[in-house]
């Protein structure tokens, strides 16, 4: 199957919603966080998605989010790419956070949508980005290491390891 990034759109509202009841259905949250409407409807999240792409409250980084959609612009996964890392992201978040809808896992989209998003980063001015997955992620350490990830250490937070990974850019 073909895939490509977009950014989200409002015409992708009613997709948005699919993928949303996926992730529900499976007792997950959406990852990644940036993708969840949490008290907003999608307008607003949209709104507020667009704008964080250049303004943030001080404690929060720049960032863009895209969706990774398949035929017909069925959404299978999201992706937020960090302008930069501040010490949360340095430690435990990185440059990169994805998420593939439960239903679509295992299929290889987690793979293409990071090979998509890395030269995006490197638009951005990310020379060297960091990814990071919880350590039980073996599928997510896959996908890191396929592009190019480089195991800089792990890191223990309250019973969760996270590992850290590098891809140069």
């Amino acid at each position: 199957m073909k895939v490509k990034l977009v950014k989200p759109a409002p015409e992708m509202e009613r997709e948005y919603f699919s993928f949303a009841q996926d992730w529900e259905q499976s007792h997950e949250e959406i990852t990644p966080y940036s993708a969840r409407l949490l008290d907003r409807n999608y307008a607003q999240w949209l709104e507020e998605t667009i704008r964080q792409e250049t303004t943030v409250p001080d404690n929060l980084v720049p960032a863009h989010t895209y969706f990774l959609t398949g035929e017909n612009g069925v959404i299978l996964g999201a992706i937020n790419i960090r302008h930069r890392l501040n010490e949360s992201l340095l430690r435990s978040g990185g440059h990169i956070g994805y998420g593939i809808r439960p239903s679509e896992r295992r299929k290889g989209y987690a793979e293409k949508m990071l090979a998509l998003a890395l030269p995006l980063a490197k638009k951005l001015g990310i020379s060297k980005a960091l990814v990071t997955c919880d350590k039980q992620n073996t599928g997510s350490a896959k996908t890191i290491l396929h592009n190019g990830g480089i195991m800089e250490n792990e890191i223990s937070d309250g019973g969760r390891i996270t590992q850290r990974y590098w891809i140069q850019l």
